[in-house]
């Protein structure tokens, strides 16, 4: 069972991961990628490591543009497990680029 973060952990965490937003009880994070077929290959990446970690985010995938969005629902707010997989994710996107 993950605990919720206090204001302070998440601050932190947030000031780590510079492309991520707060909405709400959920991060987010909005990244364009070169083409369809390279967003689509970075969401299969994510699924691979999100599967691993048994912990996935809500992805909404428009042409090359996708959105992130991280909540650790049954805990019913952000963990150590959603910034966890924000810094996997922001890993993901950083090699798809410089690939490109």
């Amino acid at each position: 069972m993950a605990e919720l973060l206090t204001e302070d952990e998440l601050t932190s965490a947030l000031n780590h991961l510079s492309s991520w937003r707060r909405d709400g009880s959920a991060i987010v994070r909005t990244v364009e990628l070169d083409s369809f077929a390279q967003a689509i290959q970075v969401v299969n990446r994510v699924a691979e490591i999100a599967e691993n970690d048994d912990h996935h985010p809500d992805i909404d995938i428009r042409w090359r543009t996708l959105t992130f969005s991280l909540s650790t629902h049954s805990e019913g707010g952000l963990t150590a497990k959603d910034t966890a997989l924000a810094t996997e994710i922001d890993s993901v996107v950083d090699t798809f680029r410089s690939q490109a």
